[in-house]
Order: structure tokens, then C-alpha cells, then sequence
């Protein structure tokens, strides 16, 4: 992997067959990715704002700097992993996986906020990713900092439990969050009276985190497995939502196994790549309509 700094820019060069923007930000895992006109992709971390592109086989970051790329965006999009290897196991497992990693080939996870993935895939259940995606902005807007302007649009930072504590129950609603409202403010409450502090789940075992997520209102199994997948890291996790069963049992279990049984199975098959797995099969059974 080259590394080419241009003004304002980023170029990667010698990544792209495992780098494909539209496999990374469609995958299900985030929901601050918007694309854009040119088929590039606009996102909010750490309060800053960046736009992805992939142009023949170069991969754009444009509105950031080797600083910040090498302080935020390395880690953030996980640039570390050799995703070539992990390919290689999992299609080595069998045919289904290998369907599956050569059609999302281009899916890294990101290493997301935790306390943003806590708050965001509580809004996810039962939701549609435009009505996430309005609610996650709405609350931004209204109750984040604002980081500046970006190629005519504003952007503003996920806001912290300390700006969202002023908020009402009411005040979340009307950010369109729905039902879920009551336990946005329960966990944000909880967060800033006990002075928990979310991001230090990632240190824990896999299980032990999953125990901490789950105290929360509002939060089940399966988002849960999805926050410590995509905002602490844990990797032998394997979240079941209506695709994932969809195709675990077009593949891999008997119609009608109970959603802890196919999580049970899939973490037993896939071990310490139970995550990654996910994420392959999960796009190719949406995007394909699979045992719909």
C-alpha cells in the first residue's frame, strides 16, 4: 500500500481490491455515510469531516491531511488488517463463504465510536437506514458541535452523553427516533449519573461486554452484538438480524432455528472470524435478496 499526500488529500494506491467504499459504507455497519453525486462517500468521526472516493485502483480521502490519516483514518478504517488473508480462511471454509467474500470483497469495519454505535443501534431496531441515518443527523444537528462546512453542506459531531443529559425525552423524539426515545434518555442517563464510561467496554472479554450492553434498555442480543462489533472491536461476535438468518438458513442450519442457536453455530464455525463472516454474508444475502 502506497501512501501519496496531495493538498487537503490522501491517495492509497496497491488497496483497492480490498477497498471498495460502497461495500464498506452499505454494509450495514454505519449509518454517518452519505453518498454523494459522484458515487463518493461523505462521513463525520472525531470531529472531523472526510470524503471517500475510489477512482480506478486508487482510493481518495479528500479534506484531510497525513496527520489526521495517520492518527485517525489508519485505525478507523482499519488499514492494519491484512483483509487478503482473511478472505483466504473463510473462503477456504466453504463455497457459500466464498461466494459471499469474492461479492463484498471490498468490506472493511470500521472501528467505530462505541458510545455513537450504543445510541446508533438502538435507533437501528425495528428501523430503515434512511430513518436511522435522519434520526442519527437530526440528533447531531441539534445536540452536536458543529465541525464546519464541507463542499456547501454543514457538519456537525455526534453529540457526547454530557450534551445529550440536557435533553428531554420529547427533544429525542422529535428527532424522529420513534419509540426508542425513552431509551436514548434511560442509557443517557445512566452513562452520565454513574459516570460510566462506555469506550472502556472495548478492554473487556467479548462476553463480559456483551453483559454491560445489555443492562441498557433497549438494547437485545443481537444489537448488542452488532455495538460490540462495530464500536469495541470484538471480532468473535455474529450478529442475527432477518438477513443473517435468511441465509444462514439458506446455507448452513435447519428452517425456524431459534436466533440464539444459528449465533451459537455460526461463532462454533467460524470462530475468531465469527465478525468478518457476518458482515460478507450479511451484504451478499441483502443485495441478493436471498431467501427472501
Amino acid at each position: 500500500m502506497n501512501i501519496i499526500e496531495k493538498e487537503n488529500q490522501i491517495i492509497l494506491k496497491g488497496i483497492s481490491e480490498n477497498f471498495e467504499p460502497q461495500h464498506v459504507f452499505e454494509c450495514g455497519q454505519c449509518f454517518r455515510w452519505i453518498r454523494q453525486e459522484d458515487d463518493s462517500y461523505t462521513g463525520v468521526f472525531q470531529g472531523k469531516v472526510i470524503n471517500v472516493k475510489k477512482e480506478n485502483d486508487l482510493i481518495i480521502f479528500d479534506n484531510t491531511n497525513k496527520e489526521d490519516f495517520e492518527n485517525i483514518w489508519f485505525d478507523y478504517f482499519d488499514l492494519g488488517r491484512n483483509y487478503t488473508n482473511i478472505k483466504n480462511e473463510l473462503r477456504a471454509m466453504d463455497e457459500y463463504l466464498e461466494k459471499a467474500t469474492e461479492f463484498g470483497k471490498g468490506i472493511r469495519i470500521l472501528q467505530q465510536d462505541g458510545w455513537e454505535m450504543l445510541i446508533s443501534f438502538i435507533i437501528s431496531a425495528n428501523n430503515r437506514i434512511p430513518m436511522i441515518q435522519r434520526a442519527i443527523n437530526n440528533l447531531s444537528e441539534r445536540y452536536g458541535k458543529f465541525i464546519g462546512e464541507y463542499r456547501g453542506k454543514k457538519y456537525y459531531a455526534f453529540p457526547t452523553p454530557q450534551e445529550l443529559s440536557k435533553v428531554s425525552v420529547e427533544d429525542i423524539r422529535a428527532c424522529q427516533t420513534g419509540f426508542r426515545d425513552k431509551y436514548i434518555k434511560g442509557v443517557v442517563d445512566y452513562v452520565t449519573e454513574h459516570d460510566e464510561d462506555v469506550l472502556s467496554y472495548r478492554k473487556l472479554s467479548t462476553d463480559e461486554c456483551i453483559k454491560e450492553l445489555i443492562k441498557f434498555s433497549g438494547v437485545g442480543p443481537k444489537v448488542a452484538d452488532c455495538i460490540a462489533l462495530f464500536g469495541m472491536q470484538k471480532y468473535d461476535t455474529f450478529p442475527v438480524d432477518v438477513w443473517v438468518k435468511r441465509v444462514m438458513e439458506e446455507f448452513y442450519v435447519e428452517d425456524n432455528l431459534s436466533l440464539p442457536k444459528i449465533r451459537k453455530f455460526a461463532l462454533d464455525k467460524f470462530g475468531d472470524l465469527a465478525g468478518f463472516a457476518q458482515q460478507y454474508l450479511f451484504y451478499y444475502a441483502r443485495e441478493l435478496g436471498i431467501g427472501r
